[in-house]
């Protein structure tokens, strides 16, 4: 269960390798959760990120998880749920992609597509029932401002977002009442291993970051967090620009 401040005391991590996920599971640890679920596909760098935790104390376990398989979600997420109640489920796996490739190759934009969005829909809501069913948890869904408005740059990443995000907000509604909470998670460009070297970005965020707005938030019952948090008034701005403005802007 979770602790007086609405901490968890055990996790699951969709998308263990995430690093904004393991610098949440790293704070949460900190703070007393002693249990943590990797899913995640096999591969060294998913056992190492286990190991890692494992070295801070955590009991940490790992279980085969493809967001591309969706049939496969109620086994294996089911899983964990059988091991033991579950206080906070993190959604975190997602691809960005590559817009200037993927208008060319449609295949590669809808494996972004299916990533970001129907994967997280159905591993969205097998997890929303087994939490449900258990009475309590939260389930904290990363999302992102390039879902707030499409840009020209990315917007194949930016709609499934967009999509991810309507889907969390309206499962959030679904489940108000039942005990279970859910959060979305608004980081702007987030200074990751894999986006090492590109050019500085205004109003840009670290993993650590991210980790610290989702403690708050889970302390908070937020149901939605921006990163940082001053984009929740530069988007509001950007949705009322008119289109041909829109376009015009260096975004």
């Amino acid at each position: 269960m979770k602790d007086a401040f609405g901490l968890p005391h055990s996790l699951l991590v969709l998308g263990g390798t995430s690093e904004i996920a393991l610098a949440t599971a790293r704070r949460l640890i900190a703070r007393g959760a002693r249990t943590v679920w990797l899913a995640g596909r096999p591969s060294p760098a998913l056992e190492q990120a286990a190991e890692h935790l494992r070295t801070l104390g955590a009991d940490t376990r790992t279980v085969a998880f493809d967001a591309l398989d969706p049939e496969s979600h109620e086994g294996a997420l089911g899983k964990v749920f059988t091991e033991g109640p579950i206080d906070l489920v993190l959604l975190a796996f997602g691809i960005l992609g590559d817009q200037a490739h993927d208008e060319r190759d449609p295949v590669r934009a809808v494996r972004v597509a299916q990533t970001n969005y129907t994967g997280a829909v159905g591993a969205g809501l097998v997890v929303a029932r087994a939490l449900q069913t258990q009475g309590h948890g939260s389930l904290v869904v990363l999302s992102s401002v390039a879902g707030e408005r499409a840009r020209r740059a990315d917007f194949i990443y930016g709609s499934s977002k967009a999509g991810l995000d309507a889907f969390a907000q309206g499962l959030g509604d679904a489940l108000h009442g039942t005990g279970v909470h859910v959060m979305v998670v608004r980081p702007g460009h987030v200074r990751t291993t894999a986006l090492a070297g590109r050019e500085r970005i205004p109003l840009a965020t670290t993993p650590e970051a991210v980790a610290t707005a989702i403690e708050l938030g889970l302390r908070r019952r937020s149901e939605a967090v921006w990163v940082p948090g001053a984009l929740r008034l530069v988007m509001t701005a950007l949705r009322h620009i008119p289109r041909t403005l829109f376009r015009r802007l260096p975004l």
